[in-house]
């Protein structure tokens, strides 16, 4: 019987447990004293009657009502997935069983998403079906790496152990995405920083000055007549340029997302960029290798886990790189063989492959591999904001002085006529 099972398989036609509603209750104990308390149940008399044998006489039970706004709550985020599977496996290894995990998990949530995804698959758990099984009505919140590795663990009666190290694959993982984020984010406020104070000087300051040149009855220079014109654009057609910074924003989301092609020459683009490259070349390397040393350790196998490994990449020239490292694996090649033709990975990674293929311990390399280029990645960005720290002010004083002294360039002429 599988770790996650509490209760025998009921047949197909009882499977489904009822809908459970969320109560609000207050009654008395046998001391008079006031409780009060939150508890789902499939109706009210039901939990009258769990009450009764708690020693509680309910006063009030009712159904809960939801707020007007935020009544769905926050999204559910990667890193709430990976307390989920730290808090489940460690509760099973304390000897809570699973259902009673999920009870204690879901009362202490204040996310209402969270809390009903989590009363839902202990619901799924009393009705027969297996973790996996309850995990797989959840695509959205857990994946196919996911899923595969619970079903991995419960077929081989070891899932507190599998939970373990995925929570701490999740963990490393949005670790090395938030990494990823700090160093692409750094360019990005440059480039924000810089037009948001350059609208605000053509805006706000360079209109002042266009009074009072209007009295010097001479010729402006013509880097002062750039600045003028393109604040009399701003002021005229600021509508423009901000509809064209939002549709073009919005026309790249779109085309990234439905457009393989484009995406795909965007990773590649992104892979030849100075420095931003290199860090997304690392970062697809240790989630590749991290992934799969942990689907390896579970006992999924090596053809279906590089299946799995593809997607989790985060960069879809890896990925298809990853598609043709099963291909070749799939016909007999060596992880490490089918590592090489894709050009993709350095020769230490190649050969790290291959002593632990060799060795049988594959897993235990790519660990290896991963804790290295993760490390990398994290010596990367901070180079990187070291860097970004000093160009942010270059880039801001070259727009800021240089439109001061096209703004002041006419008063210098002036000066020197007299």
């Amino acid at each position: 019987m599988s770790a996650t099972r509490t209760v025998a398989k009921t047949p197909p036609a009882t499977r489904r447990a009822a809908p459970q509603d969320m109560f609000v209750w207050e009654g008395t104990d046998k001391r008079g004293k006031v409780m009060k308390g939150e508890q789902p149940a499939k109706n009210a008399n039901m939990l009258r009657a769990e009450l009764r044998r708690q020693g509680i006489t309910p006063r009030v039970v009712k159904v809960k009502g939801k707020p007007l706004f935020g009544a769905a709550g926050k999204r559910i985020t990667p890193r709430d997935i990976a307390f989920f599977a730290r808090q489940t496996a460690t509760m099973m290894k304390s000897g809570v069983p699973i259902v009673t995990s999920l009870e204690i998990m879901a009362g202490g949530q204040k996310n209402p998403r969270m809390k009903n995804m989590l009363n839902t698959i202990r619901s799924d758990l009393e009705s027969g079906l297996s973790l996996h099984e309850a995990l797989s009505k959840h695509p959205v919140q857990f994946d196919e790496l996911f899923r595969n590795l619970v079903r991995a663990g419960e077929s081989a009666g070891v899932l507190e152990t599998v939970l373990d190290t995925v929570a701490s694959y999740k963990e490393n993982i949005e670790s090395l995405k938030g990494k990823i984020k700090k160093a692409l984010f750094y360019p990005a406020a440059v480039v924000a920083v810089a037009m948001i104070v350059s609208a605000i000087l053509l805006v706000f300051v360079v209109p002042q000055f266009e009074s009072t040149f209007a009295s010097f009855g001479a010729e402006l220079p013509a880097f002062t007549q750039l600045i003028l014109a393109a604040s009399d654009f701003m002021i005229g057609y600021w509508w423009l340029m901000l509809f064209i910074i939002i549709g073009s924003g919005v026309a790249f989301i779109m085309l990234k997302n439905r457009s393989p092609a484009f995406a795909h020459f965007l990773d590649r683009l992104i892979l030849k960029l100075p420095i931003i490259g290199q860090i997304m070349h690392q970062s697809a390397i240790a989630r590749f290798a991290r992934t799969l040393a942990v689907t390896f350790q579970a006992g999924v196998p090596l053809v279906e886990a590089l299946d799995t490994v593809a997607g989790a990449t985060g960069n879809i020239v890896y990925e298809k790189a990853v598609h043709s490292i099963r291909d070749d694996v799939a016909v007999g090649y060596q992880v490490n063989m089918a590592m090489k033709q894709t050009n993709l990975f350095p020769h230490m990674v190649v050969q790290m492959a291959a002593i632990g293929e060799e060795a049988g311990a594959l897993d235990s390399m790519l660990y290896k591999v991963a804790e290295y280029y993760e490390e990398e990645v994290n010596n990367a960005v901070d180079a990187l904001s070291s860097l970004l720290e000093p160009l942010i002010m270059v880039v801001l004083g070259v727009l800021v002085g240089g439109m001061v002294i096209g703004m002041y360039l006419p008063i210098f002429k002036l000066a020197a006529t007299v």
